[in-house]
């Protein structure tokens, strides 16, 4: 995974999670309910497209939520594509 010195925010005030590169934040959007996360969508700034940004800010959300012992329900469509190519973080999907 690329980015690994940056890193995840939980800006918890408008539920998000964030990487900030470059000056430009990507974020993922959430709701939390009980024990589940529902991420909601995911954004990168265009100038950041196409560089594994948004792979990297998925794959560290999903690490701290396990870390945190919640599960995910993924309705970003981004989301659901990562974990398709993903299948071993099918483990924290509610």
């Amino acid at each position: 995974m690329k980015f690994d010195d940056i890193e995840l925010v939980d800006n918890e005030a408008i539920h998000n999670f964030e990487l900030t590169i470059d000056g430009q934040r990507s974020f993922i959007d959430y709701q939390v309910r009980g024990e589940k996360i529902y991420l909601i969508h995911t954004e990168v700034p265009e100038a950041l497209q196409g560089q594994g940004v948004a792979e990297a800010l998925v794959e560290k959300a999903f690490s701290f939520i396990e870390g945190k012992g919640q599960k995910v329900v993924p309705l970003c469509a981004y989301v659901q594509i990562f974990l398709k190519k993903h299948p071993e973080w099918d483990r924290i999907v509610a």
